[in-house]
């Protein structure tokens, strides 16, 4: 997809800004790899500023669609409190 590409610089030049536009648009249209993506974006601070409270919400959408990843990452971010209140019974 072209946020991935832009992201990673494969076949075009890298620009992560422009890949979180493009994992944005996809993901309001409830895409769950691109809600994973861009929860990944803002929890790192790739492209975007961090904002890891923002990436436990698109992660917690990617996971509701059954995105593995997605239930992986809103796990250990709930289970260390990064983004979200110290949650260990839900990050089980």
């Amino acid at each position: 997809n072209l946020g991935m590409m832009l992201a990673i610089g494969r076949g075009a030049d890298k620009n992560e800004a422009e890949a979180v536009e493009w994992y944005r648009k996809a993901a309001e249209q409830s895409h769950a790899r691109a809600q994973y993506n861009l929860g990944m974006m803002l929890a790192k601070g790739s492209g975007v500023e961090k904002n890891e409270a923002e990436a436990v919400e698109w992660y917690r959408k990617a996971a509701e669609q059954s995105h593995a990843r997605a239930q992986y990452n809103l796990g250990m971010m709930l289970a260390i409190g990064r983004g979200a209140d110290k949650n260990e019974a839900e990050a089980v």
